[in-house]
């Protein structure tokens, strides 16, 4: 199973995997995160964030999804680029995949702006920025769709995630009562 996470960089992906794993790694030990950044530090950090470089990471995290939920494992990928045609690859490709998308407006996300990012971009310092220099392409049919404008606490969104994967679901059984 592969669960791809999508959405603007700020929008949350990162932090709904980490509490996604405290949910789910109890009761499913062979759930794994694949966060892009994370990768992209593995690689070495070998490529930029050009539309082509993007490309080329997404091409990465899909190559990996695939190989561990071959394996058995089931995968939370979180990914900023959204190009259509990868994702349709994906929908192809990748065993039980379902597909989350965190949606916030670029106002949300550059008030938020936890890499700084955005302020860079501002400045000129930044170039290729997903929703400023290179287009952001809203996902067309996700599964699940989050308001990240929003957002309920992170452990709320986790739950909501677990309750909408048949898989998790199964195995998690009824999420726990989360505050808030």
């Amino acid at each position: 199973m592969v669960i791809w996470i999508t959405g603007l960089s700020g929008a949350g992906k990162t932090t709904l995997c980490v509490a996604l794993r405290a949910v789910v790694k109890p009761h499913l030990p062979e759930f794994v995160v694949l966060d892009g950044d994370d990768v992209r530090a593995a690689f070495g950090d070998d490529l930029g964030h050009s539309e082509a470089h993007r490309t080329r990471q997404f091409r990465r995290l899909q190559s990996i999804a695939r190989v561990l939920a071959e394996q058995n494992l089931a995968v939370a990928v979180a990914a900023v680029y959204a190009h259509p045609d990868l994702l349709a690859w994906n929908r192809r490709h990748l065993r039980g995949y379902f597909e989350i998308y965190l949606k916030a407006s670029l106002e949300t996300v550059r008030r938020r702006d936890p890499k700084g990012l955005y302020a860079k971009a501002d400045a000129g310092t930044m170039p290729d920025v997903v929703g400023l220099d290179i287009p952001w392409h809203e996902p067309q049919s996700p599964d699940l769709v989050l308001d990240a404008d929003h957002p309920d606490p992170p452990a709320v969104l986790a739950d909501r995630v677990v309750r909408a994967v048949p898989r998790l679901a199964e195995r998690v059984g009824e999420p726990r009562k989360a505050a808030g």
